[in-house]
């Protein structure tokens, strides 16, 4: 399956409109139905107090990645917002860049389910840092 133009240019359009991902440096890499790949550089004012990027930017990253993933499954007119998230931090946040790699576990028209695993990267090493699942809710124009 093939993901839209439409739905393509909605999702740049969204990212685009971040602030937050914006102060993160980060880009979209990769999108397709159900898929979606965040890429960001670990800014200093991301960092925590050992150096290490900061849970916050790896749960925005993620949480973000899993959202556009679940928005790429969605009708053309929906919307979508996290209902909640759960974040597994398996290592520090240390590298050149991190990647977050968003997906959908199972589609629905009322609840989609979305997992993203993200990875901090340095030269040709990858190592995954953290662990998220959560639920994404449709919303829908009235009318």
């Amino acid at each position: 399956m093939n993901l839209s133009p439409q739905i393509e240019q909605k999702i740049k359009s969204s990212f685009a409109g971040q602030t937050m991902m914006t102060t993160f440096g980060a880009a979209l890499a990769e999108i397709s139905p159900g898929a979606v790949t965040i890429t960001a550089t670990i800014p200093g004012r991301c960092r925590q107090q050992h150096g290490f990027g900061h849970a916050a930017h790896t749960f925005g990253l993620g949480d973000s990645a899993a959202g556009y993933a679940a928005l790429s499954v969605m009708p053309e007119q929906a919307e979508v917002l996290t209902s909640e998230m759960k974040i597994h931090l398996l290592a520090p946040a240390q590298g050149d860049r991190i990647e977050a790699v968003g997906r959908v576990v199972k589609p629905g028209r009322r609840l989609v389910i979305v997992q993203a695993e993200v990875f901090a990267i340095t030269g040709a090493t990858r190592t995954q840092i953290a662990l998220l699942t959560g639920t994404m809710v449709p919303i829908l124009p009235k009318g």
